[in-house]
């Protein structure tokens, strides 16, 4: 007799719409969503009401949401294969973010680096949103009993706050919720800044040549990697202190899948110039198609509105199992 087919892993992950994606965004962590879908029962989200610590401006965050979702789908993520909804059209994340809040300590949210440079950031406006968000990032993921969470090494307190959460309530209550594991995703996973790669790659950079955008066109793109901050040795080799050169290697082997070996024997006895074009050509050509399909979607607006339609939905009767288990173990009427 065959033996049962082992269930697939759950994974959970979201990005804000904050802007266009940058090539951080996405060599980081949106490209290696497209492969997860193969092994895992993946559910994707754009992270909407997250952005809402920061004030937005509402006809612009519309948009952005819109583009988010589109960029996702134009780089790889299937509909077809993966829930792939929109935060806010599914109400049980704030419904189960209230309870979490009452089961989150005090002391726990106040120690969240991300609060603290965002407050550092946005002094007149330190809101008690950007302070429990957390709560809101642990309902997101426990909603779905998500056994794994993607993460950068700059994400891991938000994965270990959400399992304190979780072994809190299970504590008090039983076992409610799955404890998720993070998935630390292969190189590349921290793409920096090019004007300062001691710094990640970030769309508010005020130095618009730090930051590489999906919607850069191929020639701001070359002219951005050509004005990349490198050292003096011009020597193409991957090793401590070579700060600038160890990013772009990280880049063009991401875009490449060349080893930094490889990449080391390909510009041996060459100069940075040629390396940099090289780089920017082959980011150039990794966007390309990523780009074309994007701007397709956006001309499809009926076809994504019912993706994030039927995301919603689907997201929605998932997530009100484990909403409706929650209700009744804190002890309210489940109606």
């Amino acid at each position: 007799m065959e033996a049962a087919k082992e269930k697939r892993k759950s994974v959970l992950s979201g990005i804000q719409p904050t802007g266009t994606f940058t090539l951080g965004n996405y060599l980081g962590a949106v490209k290696n969503w497209a492969p997860l879908q193969d092994d895992y029962d993946c559910a994707y989200m754009i992270a909407d009401l997250h952005s809402l610590t920061v004030r937005q401006e509402p006809a612009k965050l519309r948009r952005q949401i819109l583009e988010a979702y589109a960029m996702l789908l134009a780089s790889g993520v299937d509909p077809n294969k993966s829930i792939v909804f929109i935060q806010s059209h599914v109400k049980t994340h704030t419904e189960l973010a209230w309870i979490l809040s009452c089961y989150t300590q005090f002391g726990e949210l106040s120690r969240m680096t991300q609060f603290k440079d965002k407050a550092q950031k946005h002094a007149d406006n330190v809101n008690a949103g950007l302070f429990t968000y957390p709560s809101l990032m642990a309902a997101d993921i426990l909603l779905y009993q998500a056994d794994l969470v993607p993460v950068g090494a700059d994400q891991k307190q938000h994965l270990e706050i959400t399992r304190d959460i979780a072994n809190r309530f299970n504590g008090i209550y039983g076992n409610t919720f799955n404890i998720p594991d993070g998935l630390i995703l292969k190189a590349g996973a921290k793409i920096m800044s090019l004007a300062d790669p001691q710094k990640k790659m970030s769309k508010s950079d005020e130095n618009p040549n730090a930051c590489i955008l999906l919607s850069d066109t191929p020639d701001t793109i070359i002219k951005k990697c050509k004005r990349a901050v490198t050292d003096s040795e011009a020597e193409v080799v991957y090793r401590e202190g070579k700060d600038g050169i160890n990013n772009l290697m990280t880049i063009y082997s991401v875009c490449t899948k060349k080893s930094f070996e490889e990449i080391e024997r390909e510009f041996s006895g060459k100069g940075y110039g040629d390396f940099k074009m090289a780089v920017g050509e082959a980011v150039v050509a990794e966007l390309k198609p990523i780009q074309d399909e994007f701007k397709r979607l956006m001309d499809s607006k009926d076809y994504l509105e019912d993706c994030y339609r039927k995301g919603a939905e689907l997201a929605t009767k998932i997530s009100r199992r484990t909403m409706d288990k929650v209700n009744k173990k804190v002890g309210l009427i489940v109606g």
